[in-house]
């Protein structure tokens, strides 16, 4: 289902709970959101369309990526980068690592680990910000 965005800063602010199998409905609803932005957005947190828990969805060009409960372990080189969200007017700088790697569970709560650069790598620590409460 495709759900409103949330701009409310002081939901925005707060930290997200641990996804569980029972929020594997949260997926769908970040799939259909985020594919009727598609032209204007690249990734959302689960907070973003109303729910606190720690569900993302990326981007990948070809398909999209659902990551819940995800850690980075591992980042590396160091940027500054200015960045817009649907959540939000305007845009930010902040601090960015081009290469990160990161521990979660697929759509189907199946632990993973992967490492991503450049912008995907960009776009997920954005989106895990989110999961942490971080305004930017």
């Amino acid at each position: 289902m495709i759900k409103p965005i949330v701009k409310d800063v002081l939901f925005l602010g707060q930290k997200s709970e641990m996804a569980t199998k029972d929020d594997m409905y949260i997926a769908k609803d970040l799939q259909d959101t985020l594919a009727s932005y598609r032209e204007d957005c690249v990734g959302m947190a689960a907070n973003m369309i109303g729910y606190k828990k720690r569900t993302i969805i990326i981007s990948m060009r070809v398909v999209d990526l659902i990551m819940n409960n995800p850690v980075i372990l591992s980042k590396s080189g160091e940027y500054e980068a200015e960045e817009g969200c649907l959540s939000l007017e305007g845009t930010r700088k902040t601090k960015r690592y081009k290469e990160i790697e990161v521990e979660y569970e697929d759509i189907n709560f199946k632990k993973q680990r992967q490492k991503f650069s450049g912008f995907t790598a960009q776009i997920i620590q954005h989106e895990m910000d989110h999961l942490e409460g971080i305004i930017i």
